[in-house]
This record gives C-alpha cells, sequence and structure tokens, in this order.
C-alpha cells in the first residue's frame, strides 16, 4: 500500500513538471525569437547607423553590399514605417468602423431569427486566409478603382485601407459584441426606467459601459492590419517612397521583407531581419496598450452605471440625501435631454447600414471567387501531376499542406494542451511563473506572422540545416499555434464543473487520475474545436512558410525535408503568373473551403460542448 502510494505521488510529480516544462516553453520561445532577430540584425544596425536606419528617407538596397565594405545602397525604412501606419490607421477607419456598428446592430437591434445566423457568419467568415482577400482586392477592386486613378491601376492606400478594412472587420466584430452583451443589463434597466428611449439607452449607457473590450477589440485589429503581409504585397503598389495621395504607391514594412528576402546580400538580408525587428517592437507595445486596456479600472468608473445611482437612491431615500438626489438628477437631465434623440436614431441606422455593408463586402469576397473559381475545380488541377511549363496543378501543394498539417499538430497541439493543464490545474493565480507564462504567451498570439518566417528562416532552416522543407515550415508554424491551443483549452478545461473535480477526490483519486479521467473528458469538445481551429489557420498561413517551406510550386514532395507551397502560397504564386488566373480562382474557392468546414466543425462541438455541460 505504501509502494503504492510513493508511486503514485511520484507519477503525480513528474507530470507535473513534465506539464510544467511545457508551459515555460512559452517563455524560451519568446526569449529565442527576440535574441535570434537581435543577434542577426545588430551587425546592420551598426554599418548602417540606428538613426539612419528608421529616420532614412530611401530604400535603394543593393544585394551586393557586405558587412566588411563600403554601402553603395539606401537602407532608409522611414516611408515603409509611414506606410505601414496609413495602412493601419486606414483599415482601422474602415473595419473599426465597420465592426464596431456592426456589432452594436446584432446584439442591440437584429432579430432574433437572424441574430444567430449573422453571429456564426460573421465567425466564419474571420477564418478567411488573408491571401485571398488579397486576391480579390487585386482581381476586382484594383480594376474598379482604377477607374478614378491617374495612374490606372487602382493601387494605393484606399485599395489597401479597404481591403485590410473588410479583414479585420469580422475580428473587430465578435471581440465588440461579446463586450457589449456582457454588460449588465441593469444598467440598460435603470436607463430605461429613468425615462431614456431605447436608442439613447444603448448609445449612451450600454456601449461607454463596454468600451474598454470595444477598444481592445480595436487594438487586436490593429496588431493584424500593422502585420499583415500577402493581401498588401498584392494591391499596394510596393514603392518605397512617401504617400502623396489615395492611389499613389506604396510600400509597407512587411511588404518590404517578403519582396526582397529572396534575392538579399549580407546587409540587404540584415536590413531586412532588422526591419522584423523593429515591427516586432511594434506589436509589442500594441499587445502592451491591449493589456492596459483590457485591465479593470476601478478608479474611473463610468458615469453610465445607472443601476449604481438607483442602488445609492434607494440606500439613502429615507435619508433624503440632497447630493444623491442630485446625482439622479443630473443622469436624468443627460438621458432625457432632447438634443440626443436624433442622434441615436441616427446611429441605429448606421449600425443598419454598417452591417449590410459589412456583411455584404464578406458575402462578395467569396461569391465572386466561387462563381469564377468553382468552374475551374478539374481533376487535373486535384490529382494531375506537376510538370514544369505545362498545365498547373496543386496536388502537389495539397499534399504539401496536408503534411505541413501532419507535423505541426505533432508538435503544437501536445505542448498546448499539457501546457493549458499545468495553468488551469496546476498553477496559483498569483504566481509570477503563471503570469510571465501568460504574458508570454499573449505575446507569441500577437507576433506577426512575417516574423515567424523570419526566425524559421534563421532558427530552422540555417541553424539547425533542416534547408527549405516541409518539416522547417511545420516547426515554424508550431510556435504560432500553441499558443491558441493554449487559451481554447485551458478555456475548455475551466468550464468543466468544479463539483465534478471534488466528486473524484472524494472517492479516492489523485489530482492526475481525476484530469485524466474526469476532466480532460469533459473539455474534449472545447479542445477538440481549438484543435480545428488551429488546422484552419495552419492551412491558411503564407507568409511563415513562404521563407521555411517555398515559394513556388513544385513536384510531389518525397518526405518532411522535401520543399513545396502550401495551398496559401500556390494561390500567392499563381496570383502572380496572369496567365494562370482561372486556376488561381479554383485553388482560392478551395482554400476557404476548407476552412469554412473547418470552422463549422469548430462551431458544432463548441455546441456540443456547452450542451454537455449543461447535462442536455
Amino acid at each position: 500500500m505504501i509502494k503504492t502510494q510513493k508511486t503514485q505521488r511520484l507519477k503525480e510529480s513528474i507530470f507535473k513538471s513534465i506539464f510544467a516544462m511545457t508551459a515555460v516553453f512559452t517563455i524560451i520561445a519568446v526569449i529565442a525569437i527576440i535574441i535570434f532577430l537581435l543577434f542577426n540584425s545588430i551587425p546592420a544596425f551598426q554599418k548602417i547607423g540606428f538613426f539612419n536606419f528608421i529616420f532614412g528617407k530611401e530604400w535603394n538596397s543593393s544585394s551586393t553590399d557586405t558587412y566588411d565594405a563600403p554601402v553603395s545602397g539606401m537602407y532608409g525604412i522611414l516611408t515603409m514605417i509611414v506606410g505601414s501606419l496609413f495602412a493601419t490607421s486606414g483599415a482601422i477607419l474602415v473595419g473599426g468602423t465597420l465592426g464596431f456598428f456592426t456589432a452594436v446592430y446584432i446584439v442591440e437591434f437584429c432579430p432574433k431569427r437572424l441574430k444567430q445566423i449573422l453571429s456564426n457568419s460573421i465567425n466564419l467568415l474571420a477564418g478567411i486566409p488573408s491571401v485571398v482577400y488579397g486576391f480579390f482586392g487585386m482581381r476586382v477592386l484594383l480594376p474598379l478603382l482604377g477607374n478614378f486613378s491617374a495612374n490606372g491601376d487602382g493601387s494605393g492606400i484606399l485599395s489597401v485601407s479597404i481591403i485590410l478594412g473588410i479583414m479585420i472587420m469580422p475580428t473587430v466584430t465578435a471581440l465588440s459584441k461579446a463586450s457589449i452583451e456582457a454588460v449588465d443589463r441593469t444598467f440598460y434597466e435603470g436607463s430605461i426606467a429613468l425615462g431614456a428611449s431605447r436608442e439613447r439607452s444603448i448609445f449612451k449607457v450600454i456601449v461607454p459601459a463596454s468600451k474598454n473590450g470595444i477598444l481592445a477589440s480595436i487594438i487586436l485589429g490593429v496588431g493584424r492590419a500593422i502585420g499583415e503581409t500577402m493581401a498588401v504585397v498584392m494591391i499596394a503598389g510596393n514603392n518605397p517612397v512617401f504617400l502623396t495621395g489615395l492611389f499613389s504607391s506604396f510600400r509597407t514594412a512587411t511588404a518590404n521583407i517578403v519582396m526582397e528576402m529572396s534575392y538579399g546580400g549580407e546587409l540587404q538580408t540584415g536590413a531586412l531581419i532588422a526591419t522584423g525587428v523593429i515591427l516586432t517592437f511594434f506589436i509589442l507595445v500594441i499587445n502592451i496598450c491591449f493589456n492596459i486596456v483590457r485591465r479593470p479600472n476601478n478608479r474611473n468608473r463610468s458615469r453610465t452605471k445607472l443601476s449604481d445611482i438607483i442602488f445609492k437612491f434607494n440606500i439613502n431615500n429615507d435619508k433624503t440625501n440632497k447630493n444623491v438626489n442630485a446625482e439622479i438628477n443630473k443622469h436624468q437631465f443627460l438621458i432625457r435631454s432632447k438634443h440626443f434623440d436624433v442622434v441615436a436614431v441616427s446611429l441605429k441606422y448606421l449600425s443598419l447600414l454598417s452591417a449590410i455593408i459589412g456583411i455584404l463586402a464578406l458575402l462578395t469576397t467569396i461569391i465572386f471567387i466561387f462563381v469564377n473559381g468553382l468552374p475551374y475545380i478539374t481533376s487535373d488541377l486535384l490529382f494531375g501531376e506537376f510538370t514544369y511549363g505545362g498545365n498547373p496543378s496543386i496536388a502537389s501543394s495539397i499534399i504539401s499542406t496536408l503534411m505541413l498539417v501532419v507535423i505541426t499538430s505533432i508538435f503544437a497541439f501536445p505542448i498546448g494542451i499539457m501546457a493549458a493543464i499545468f495553468l488551469a490545474e496546476y498553477s496559483r493565480k498569483d504566481s509570477k511563473l503563471v503570469k510571465l507564462i501568460r504574458l508570454m504567451s499573449e505575446t507569441l498570439s500577437g507576433i506577426p506572422s512575417i516574423v515567424y518566417g523570419l526566425f524559421g528562416m534563421l532558427f530552422f532552416t540555417q541553424l539547425m540545416k533542416l534547408g527549405t522543407s516541409i518539416l522547417a515550415g511545420g516547426l515554424t508554424l508550431t510556435l504560432m499555434i500553441i499558443p491558441t491551443t493554449i487559451r481554447g483549452t485551458e478555456e475548455a478545461l475551466l468550464m468543466v464543473n468544479e463539483s465534478l473535480r471534488e466528486a473524484s477526490y472524494a472517492l479516492g483519486a489523485g489530482k492526475l487520475r481525476t484530469i485524466r479521467k474526469v476532466v480532460l473528458p469533459g473539455a474534449l469538445p472545447g479542445i477538440l474545436a481549438s484543435v480545428i481551429l488551429g488546422i484552419s489557420r495552419i492551412i491558411s498561413e503564407s507568409a511563415p512558410v513562404l521563407f521555411t517551406m517555398g515559394a513556388s510550386i513544385k513536384p510531389m514532395p518525397k518526405n518532411f525535408s522535401s520543399s513545396g507551397a502550401s495551398l496559401a502560397v500556390a494561390l500567392y504564386a499563381l496570383g502572380r503568373e496572369w496567365m494562370h488566373i482561372n486556376e488561381s480562382y479554383a485553388t482560392a474557392c478551395i482554400l476557404i473551403i476548407l476552412v469554412l468546414i473547418l470552422n463549422t466543425l469548430s462551431q458544432l462541438i463548441a455546441k456540443v460542448l456547452g450542451k454537455r455541460l449543461k447535462g442536455t
């Protein structure tokens, strides 16, 4: 009996250590990414000069420049930093506005029968690969805007703002919607009780009360917009100069890395890596802002929390507290003031208009690609043998993508699930280690995909000598998928009723056995949902595998050390070759279908999870 107990304790200790080590892996990953990027960029900073690099207005790189010879090229990225900031601002102006007002409409004004349909549609459309939006912009938006531009091609900040805005709109909508729904409805009821109209109560009470969550969703949209690569490359024009108008060609920092890395010389490559360091710094600042905004601030409570005012009134009613009565009168004046009537009603119809525009833009993108692509999904395209210069076939890209999913799943999902078990079941909330792990996990999830590509190229393809291969691409994507797996799995574990754990302990089961026999089975639907969403992201990503796996369609891969193009990269490669435009549409269709199927499956599993945990 004593031996059994000792064995059990030893087993518990071993597995707890394993779970803790997988959680600490996120800290190691972030440190490794920062160190490798800095180590490879410092020589470029020293050669060019830090301030010359940041504030230089000309970029005219030379592939022959080296660290031990005079510099012949120009390496200033100020124009690209400005371009990235303008593109992000335009995306927030379009996508942030549409996303916020769409969320308000869905939560507050949408009919019940339509509400669930719109919510599910937004969640599904959030997973569409960015390269698909870029392809749509290149084929539809640029020719349309070309009719109004002097250069005739329509590229520039206007087209980039529209496409990036459409891309981030589902994310802003989904997060803002969740924030608005989380507001205590007594705020709304208190406003109505004081004589406010429905519209006034929503825009003067509910929206201000959810402002932290709304701002957080916009900040996350900023992070995605400033880190976007492939869509921008396809529609920006990519001239490294300052913007002079809505249709002037410009280049962003991420586009600069993608465009020149494949043929970069020694100093040029170092400068591109240094660009990735600056981009990572911007993202880290954005993540810090997100954490500050997300943190509840009890010192600055919203004046619109009318339930608190009514509560004070009830407590002090017998005492006839003049201050409380004055406060109530002030809020009654603010809410009943007639000048806000027209504004509130106008905002209501603006919400409806935003929802219509946003949904139509997203559906138009998908429908247009389906109409032009479905007729060209042929057996030759799907199963034909690839030959250079012959009819294109994406069979090798399909197999490469499946192999990429396999190699990423082998590493990412076990590490992510075990790290989530440690955070949910073993960690203490006040632990500094746990806080550090969460911070590093959030940092990993916010790093732009192009930066992962740079790290994968430096670490996996060069240092580990894996070369440009499916294995290198899979290991790079592993770092991207781990934080989302941790987050989804931890939420699923925490949703398991605590009474089930207590019952297991009461029957004599240890912690490890309880996790294995009770907690994990109860959380399985949620874990599967997070895994499926991870697979969807693996299929959708293009920038990281561009540097680590291959940038062109190649014959059928023989093993994991072979190079090749994923489906997303194949779409990018075919889209650049105008002679294969029909095949590009077909590839985009296949990508959308795969992602929609996976996202729908994940939602169904999450729905099953909810019913199972409720006992229905």
